[in-house]
């Protein structure tokens, strides 16, 4: 129902751009785009900032040190 509703708002706002004539419903139509790409790009962003904020960065010295044991055990045992 929701997309039906979406589809017929978007029907009667291209409709009455196209009535208001190329300058003007073109800088609307200019508007309502960039509008929604930024909105798309913010919304993209905080999704971003809140993934990357639950996975803990990596050590270097940490990793170093592990992969130094295990290259340590490998030699003991073979």
């Amino acid at each position: 129902m929701y997309l039906l509703l979406s589809i017929l708002l978007a029907l009667i706002l291209g409709y009455a751009l196209l009535l208001m004539g190329p300058m003007v419903g073109g800088f609307f139509a200019f508007a309502i785009i960039t509008g929604t790409l930024f909105r798309g790009l913010y919304l993209l962003n905080d999704i971003h900032r809140r993934i990357t904020k639950d996975i803990p960065k990596p050590d270097p010295v940490k990793e170093a040190y592990e992969n130094y044991l295990k290259e340590k055990e490998s030699k003991v045992q073979g």
